[in-house]
């Protein structure tokens, strides 16, 4: 974990592509310097035949849980690391055609990372950005919450402990930024995924009903409520376990709030158990400054009150929500003679420098 490094000779910067990715496992970010565009769309590939590229991003993701048998969908993502090199390569190729213009000749591209990756770990997102067109692209690493922290308006250069808690889709990274640089983080696999998994299971388990996994997404996003006691539903349609047959049902927001109470439970205690391990001066510190509450997930209605009441501190709820961590990124880019959290595996620094 490294602080703010100067960067001698950044001028080279300002004459070239500047990107920012954020390779979320639900959604990919990606920011164009040249632009000054966001471009989100979701994580996912679609292949057909296993050898033919059909459709990437939201396009994929169009396509999933409608497709054919020889097509497959999936996510080249998973728990907030790259699980297909090779099909990630191939969407991120894709998706910066979207931004509009040619990468031209030596981009720079900034990986939003989780914090303490493995040499394998990041030897991977060196990898995806060394193909094609990319090939010839200078790669820095950001440490998440370090990008979290600047489109949050955190003091990095100043603060004495600020805790960030970025609620994901595959995973939640708890971490404190003191010094200058990020002095413990964690990373536990509980995110929107889990939610959107324990309300298909809890239908199916208690009402007999097999529902999909985008049908439970949009339930999550619609009915769930975590402060307010509301008699909101919504009607669905599903498979009765029973019979085998299509039917529909009505689903209320209770029912869906019952389903995600234990994982923000799960959250609650895991932020509890982060915060004893803090040294007291920084804790004190935290405390009165309150938790940072940032990710996709946090769209959940009232979640900063809910975690507010049970951690006993304020909440300062960011509606960056999941682009956050890419606004950090846009923010870092024009200032390009900082870097933030670099990190180079040992025998690639000159090739990469």
């Amino acid at each position: 974990m490294l602080g703010y490094a100067k960067q001698k000779g950044y001028a080279f910067m300002f004459k070239n592509h500047v990107y920012g990715i954020d390779l979320g496992s639900n959604m990919i970010k990606i920011y164009s310097q040249n632009s000054n565009e966001i471009l989100k769309e979701k994580n996912m590939i679609a292949i057909r035949n296993k050898d033919t590229v059909l459709a990437v991003g939201d396009e994929a993701y169009e396509i999933y849980e409608k497709n054919p048998t020889n097509v497959k969908v999936s996510s080249p993502m998973l728990n907030g690391m790259i699980a297909n090199i090779s099909h990630l390569e191939i969407m991120l190729q894709l998706l910066l055609d979207k931004t509009g213009r040619s990468v031209g000749r030596h981009p720079v591209i900034y990986f939003a990372v989780p914090v303490d990756m493995t040499e394998i770990e990041k030897r991977a997102y060196y990898s995806i950005a060394h193909t094609g067109q990319l090939r010839q692209s200078k790669v820095l690493l950001v440490e998440r919450p370090i990008a979290d922290a600047l489109a949050l308006g955190i003091p990095i250069m100043r603060t004495k402990g600020s805790m960030i808690v970025n609620i994901g889709a595959a995973t939640t990274e708890i971490s404190v930024i003191a010094d200058t640089r990020v002095i413990i983080s964690k990373v536990i696999p509980v995110g929107g995924d889990r939610l959107t998994q324990d309300i298909l299971t809890t239908i199916r388990r208690k009402l007999n009903f097999s529902i999909s996994e985008r049908t439970a997404g949009r339930l999550k996003v619609s009915l769930a409520n975590l402060e307010k006691d509301t008699k909101d539903a919504r009607k669905i349609i599903g498979i009765d376990c029973v019979s085998g047959l299509p039917r529909e049902r009505v689903i209320t927001s209770p029912a869906v709030n019952e389903a995600i109470t234990p994982a923000i439970c799960e959250i609650i205690t895991e932020i509890r158990a982060f915060l004893e391990r803090i040294p007291p001066q920084i804790h004190k510190v935290i405390l009165s400054e309150g938790i940072y509450l940032t990710g996709g997930s946090t769209h959940l209605p009232y979640i900063d009150r809910v975690l507010s009441r049970q951690i006993g501190c304020p909440i300062l709820l960011s509606h960056y929500y999941e682009l956050c961590t890419i606004y950090g990124l846009k923010k870092l880019s024009p200032t390009m003679h900082f870097i933030t959290g670099l990190s180079l595996p040992k025998n690639r620094n000159k090739e990469l420098s």
